[in-house]
């Protein structure tokens, strides 16, 4: 009985990935989910580290008050809307009467989205260096961007880099809708294996196996950054 079963799945995933290269659906997919999160990720940091800059700017010095409020009006916007409304916005509105491809789109729209929760993270880094630290800058001579340059940034950032890496894996299972925009990523491509075999069980187990094993990888790298900031912190 045991022998029929490993037979009866062997052949499921003949039929599933095997025959007609489905497979390919799956692997064109997966890399399309890595390029979209890439660019996304580098978008996403650009943008949030000008934001919270503006708005860490603007709560030491009172400076920058028009950017500060552009800047909230922006949180506000992306932080509160889910992120498939923002996709299909940039999709069918923001471009539609352009072209520059779906991961083009894809790419700025996880990206803006991104840039709103990093901007959060980076500032909590900046406004949790000590204020003597600012004076420590101003009393070497340093005017406020060299002191948020040199010597701000560097500490914030170290402070940060594990809840970037988090920021990153949040990310990368985000992507799963970019098929609502028939954008070929690793999800959709578990959905057309479904819908030419009508067997949901494989490619959705082998779809969330491939995001399960991305994750994980990608949290053993941020835990070993966690521990080795820690130990040098002790050092």
């Amino acid at each position: 009985m045991e022998r029929v079963e490993i037979l009866s799945l062997i052949e499921q995933f003949q039929f599933n990935f095997l025959d007609d290269n489905r497979w390919q659906f799956i692997l064109s997919g997966l890399k399309n989910t890595i390029i979209i999160t890439f660019f996304a990720v580098l978008l996403g940091i650009f943008l949030g580290f000008v934001i919270a800059i503006v708005r860490s700017t603007h709560d030491k010095t009172g400076k920058l008050k028009i950017l500060n409020v552009i800047c909230r009006v922006y949180l506000t916007v992306i932080r509160g809307t889910p992120t498939m409304v923002q996709l299909l916005i940039v999709f069918y509105v923001i471009f539609a009467t352009i072209d520059p491809g779906k991961i083009v789109v894809a790419i700025i729209a996880f990206g803006m989205n991104s840039a709103a929760y990093v901007a959060e993270i980076v500032r909590s880094g900046i406004m949790s260096i000590d204020q003597g630290q600012f004076e420590a800058g101003r009393s070497l001579g340093l005017n406020y961007t060299q002191t948020m340059i040199k010597i701000i940034l560097p500490q914030a950032v170290k402070n940060i880099l594990p809840a970037l890496g988090n920021e990153l894996i949040v990310l990368l299972k985000e992507t799963s809708i970019s098929g609502y925009i028939g954008l070929m990523d690793l999800t959709r491509g578990g959905d057309i294996i479904r819908s030419q075999t009508y067997s949901a069980l494989f490619p959705l187990l082998v779809v969330a196996a491939i995001y399960l094993v991305i994750v994980c990888f990608l949290t053993y790298l941020v835990g070993r950054l966690e521990r080795r900031l820690r130990t040098n912190e002790r050092k």
